[in-house]
């Protein structure tokens, strides 16, 4: 009991101490070189599907050359501390402040400074807020870091690239299941330094019924704006064709619109019902058009176009949509 609690306010930790089947976790590292000519995301997991049968997994998006790699491991090589964020799979390591590759045609290490994690009081720990006291979820959210700096080098395919003065996000799920239907954008590459934006939507089952849920956040001028569902935002709209992501959310206080250009996406498993079984297609190389009003002092905080953007529309997007 105590361990679960700790991890509940901890929400770069493990979570899946003591489970057995039906249950994946995936850490999710997007990575981008100085220039933004290359940009990767590495994602290190586990999955149990519902019969127990078990295997870890270090999956690898280029972003830039639409391929992805699956490497699987025995679950034997997956170690992870309790008490904090420090991950093994086999000869591969993962933290909150760097990632250690050894595969076998990427290698080298990254360390990430200055990150801005989700904020997390004790009513409401981290970005699923309340929902995260809910033990029946399907799938859970965690921020580790809306942007940050990035320092060292990869060799991948016998290229090796610098990563130094680039721009890095984490984040990462839990659960069983990916939502039925989702939009879910980030991207950390505006005209200015310091800003950086998270948005998704996604139909939440829900004691046998269903509902829309969203949760966004825009860190700018050193602060995390939050839209979500249970701190009184409103979801005005969320639509989504073959060409773009049209989304806009309002409070008392804020007004975020978002216009997302869809790109060439990639495809990479997903779970489904603890194990990576599913597909999805993200782009990395999709524009957002942010426009952020504050509505108490009548300014626009933010007018800007987010470049290098991850961008993923799974399901059947018409459960999500609201017009």
């Amino acid at each position: 009991m105590l361990n679960q609690l700790h991890t509940l306010f901890h929400p770069e930790l493990y979570h899946g101490q003591g489970k057995t089947k039906r249950f994946f976790e995936g850490w999710y590292y997007k990575v981008v070189n100085a220039d933004e000519s290359r940009a990767f995301a590495f994602i290190p997991g586990i999955a149990m599907d519902e019969n127990g049968k078990q295997q870890s997994f270090i999956q690898v998006l280029d972003g830039k050359k639409l391929t992805a790699e699956y490497h699987k491991f025995d679950v034997s090589e997956f170690l992870s501390e309790k008490d904090k964020f420090d991950l093994r799979i086999s000869s591969s390591f993962f933290s909150v402040n760097n990632i250690k590759l050894n595969l076998p045609d990427i290698k080298g290490e990254l360390n990430f400074e200055k990150l801005v994690p989700w904020p997390c009081p004790w009513y409401s720990p981290g970005i699923m807020g309340p929902y995260s006291f809910a033990p029946f979820m399907e799938c859970y959210h965690g921020i580790l870091s809306m942007n940050h700096s990035i320092l060292g080098k990869l060799t991948i395919h016998n290229e090796t690239i610098d990563f130094t003065e680039g721009r890095g996000y984490i984040e990462k799920d839990w659960g069983h299941s990916f939502p039925e239907a989702y939009f879910w954008m980030q991207s950390n590459h505006f005209s200015q330094d310091g800003i950086s934006l998270k948005a998704s939507v996604a139909k939440i089952p829900w004691l046998g019924s269903s509902f829309v849920g969203f949760i966004a956040g825009v860190w700018i001028h050193d602060q995390i704006i939050r839209f979500t569902t249970y701190n009184s935002t409103k979801l005005i709209s969320s639509f989504a064709d073959q060409k773009k992501v049209e989304l806009v959310m309002e409070n008392k206080n804020y007004r975020l619109e978002i216009l997302a250009h869809r790109e060439a996406a990639t495809s990479l498993a997903s779970p489904i019902s603890g194990f990576m079984d599913g597909r999805i297609e993200e782009s990395m190389n999709s524009r957002i058009d942010v426009r952020l009003f504050d509505k108490i002092s009548q300014t626009m905080l933010l007018n800007d176009t987010g470049r290098n953007a991850g961008l993923e529309v799974a399901g059947n997007i018409k459960e999500v949509f609201i017009k």
